[in-house]
């Protein structure tokens, strides 16, 4: 009798030690998480799968990662994590590998997959859904702030996002991961993008063109600026700019009512970054990117911001367009995402 009396309350204590946590979107929290990458060799099968998680309107699914001891009522940093064109969500939970940190800086991580690959307006009631899902799961008011973060074209469609009302009056902050500088854009070097592979023509006069006047259409509208305030990090490689480097200047300080930008230091990696475009290295081209490798990165940022917001810049030196970040400078852009003021969420009616 004692035996079983002791077992029915070890059932009990598990039970209420279980449901002491959360858990999302009935997304199981593991650790490590889940279709995690060894430190190389990703294999494919891994990189293109398209998550576990279902939105429920659309009946896709996307990857959720998550503190596995969140608890009801815990402020947490919500991210909506956007691949590159050509991508899957599980290269992007790699290429910006917050699934390793979100424990430590409490952050809710969603990376949605767009089914061609390429986002655009079509994706938008999903992701919508993603984010209105999660925000009722965790209570609008634990919602310290909620950021988009975008790879490449992922970035670039951030930028169109944040103009679109549902996430004109939510986002707190935008992260772009060569995706794209608000207020003013580096140049690309000649020759910038996928390497063509042996045999392949030189590009046409016409696709040349084409190129130049998509380039053209991004950085003008990225210097027309939005009208809601929010905190801007960008980040690139070194070897995906032309020889005038990085702009000082930022109109989108300036409309944040920035002071100068000053330099922060430097960050160093020994350790290499998970993914690369492993289909694009024979040959390879530096400016697109080549094998992960250890790096440093230079970090800046524009001082006294208004209300506090967090403009920065932050370049990877001899790195280009694909390879993974490593572990040092990935802790480095989450902490100006952690320390930049949130809240809009929590204001919504």
């Amino acid at each position: 009798m004692k035996h079983w009396i002791s077992l029915m309350l070890l059932a009990w204590s598990s039970s209420l030690f279980a449901s002491e946590f959360l858990q999302l979107s009935g997304a199981q929290c593991t650790t490590p998480a889940y279709l995690h990458c060894p430190d190389e060799d990703c294999s494919t099968d891994r990189i293109i799968n398209q998550g576990a998680v279902v939105e429920m309107g659309t009946r896709r699914t996307y990857f959720l990662d998550y503190p596995c001891d969140l608890k009801a009522g815990e402020p947490v940093t919500l991210i909506l994590s956007l691949h590159g064109g050509g991508s899957y969500g599980n290269w992007q939970r790699h290429y910006f590998p917050l699934l390793d940190v979100k424990d430590k800086h409490r952050l809710v991580i969603a990376t949605p997959n767009s089914p061609t690959r390429v986002w655009t307006e079509v994706d938008d009631g999903y992701l919508q859904n993603i984010v209105e899902t999660l925000v009722e799961e965790i209570g609008k008011a634990n919602v310290r702030a909620f950021w988009l973060v975008g790879h490449s074209q992922g970035g670039m469609t951030s930028n169109r996002l944040l103009r679109t009302p549902f996430f004109a009056e939510r986002v707190d902050g935008w992260m772009s991961l060569s995706g794209g500088r608000l207020g003013g854009s580096p140049g690309v070097p000649v020759g910038w993008g996928p390497p063509r592979t042996a045999g392949t023509p030189a590009p046409t006069e016409k696709e040349v063109a084409d190129m130049q006047a998509r380039f053209a259409a991004m950085r003008a509208m990225l210097n027309q600026l939005p009208e809601q305030p929010f905190s801007f990090v960008f980040t690139t490689g070194e070897r995906e700019m032309d020889d005038a480097g990085l702009p000082v200047q930022s109109l989108w300080a300036q409309q944040l009512g920035c002071a100068e930008r000053a330099p922060l230091g430097e960050v160093s990696d020994t350790k290499a970054g998970y993914v690369y475009d492993s289909a694009r290295q024979n040959p390879s081209n530096p400016s697109w990117g080549g094998l992960p490798g250890p790096g440093v990165a230079t970090v800046a940022a524009y001082r006294d911001c208004a209300d506090g917001r967090v403009v920065a810049d932050v370049v990877r030196l001899q790195k280009g367009h694909t390879e993974g970040l490593e572990p040092n400078v990935t802790e480095r852009l989450v902490q100006f995402m952690t320390a930049a003021p949130g809240g809009k969420i929590q204001k919504l009616q």
